[in-house]
């Protein structure tokens, strides 16, 4: 039996709600089951359902971006389980569990570690500028690349089944979170020294003062590379440049003078 174009598109649906019951026990375990359902009662009925029902209720947890893939490869392996023409060495349960950790690994170096930070970069360009649809920017930039991979990762999943994984590794994705992680951490950087220059011109303060904020950068970046708590670094960092806020307009005097 083949799950139909409705079916499969009432299951993307409802991946979008794989972390409305998210909880420590099964983490994603039962969202990803009644994402799944609906697919599952196309295949099964009765007891058989209920049977392959149970494995899916346990534990599950990947990235929630990347799990359409998954999702969409454990249809097309059901599917074939129960056509009778899967291979009767392919565990469904050991594929799940095999490519969840990397995925997520995968998921959170592209998404949450390069893309934010990157979208959240170029609408920061925006607001600068005094453009208010800045906010809006950025929920464009950031939410269309993960709709695209939801929807073309699940379809693929479907289709390829065990060998999604490939595809994975033929377009090098890991290697893409590593650029994308790469361009944000330019992309900011750029955008802080443009912020120190513009704000320096506006103060009328020499340009080359700008150049000073280096010696700070190199030094927090020696101590975090000592093992020092990047936390602690952040914290000290935030109070610090709200004292010289505070105090800005004496040192601009006292430069000035």
């Amino acid at each position: 039996m083949v799950i139909s174009w409705k079916t499969r598109l009432y299951i993307w649906f409802r991946l979008l709600l794989l972390q409305a019951s998210w909880n420590f026990e099964r983490l994603q375990g039962v969202g990803f089951f009644y994402a799944l359902l609906p697919g599952l009662r196309k295949l099964y009925k009765g007891e058989e359902l209920l049977a392959v029902s149970r494995k899916y209720v346990g534990y599950f947890n990947t990235h929630v971006y990347l799990a359409p893939m998954v999702a969409g490869a454990v249809l097309k392996l059901e599917e074939d389980k129960a056509s009778g023409e899967a291979d009767p060495t392919v565990q469904v349960d050991d594929f799940k569990e095999m490519v969840a950790a990397p995925y997520a690994a995968i998921g959170d170096a592209l998404f949450w570690g390069g893309l934010r930070p990157l979208a959240a970069g170029v609408s920061l360009f925006f607001a600068i500028k005094g453009i208010l649809w800045a906010p809006l920017i950025f929920v464009v930039t950031y939410n269309l690349v993960p709709t695209w991979f939801r929807t073309v990762f699940f379809v693929r999943g479907y289709r390829q089944g065990m060998e999604s994984v490939e595809f994975i590794q033929k377009n090098r994705l890991p290697d893409w979170a590593i650029h994308t992680k790469e361009t944000a951490i330019v992309l900011l950087g750029g955008l802080s020294a443009f912020m120190v220059f513009s704000h320096l011109n506006q103060q009328q303060l020499p340009s080359w003062l700008g150049l000073l904020t280096l010696v700070p950068m190199v030094m927090l970046g020696l101590v975090a590379r000592k093992g020092m708590s990047t936390l602690f670094l952040v914290t000290v960092t935030v109070v610090t440049i709200f004292l010289l806020g505070l105090f800005w307009a004496d040192m601009v005097y006292l430069i000035a003078s």
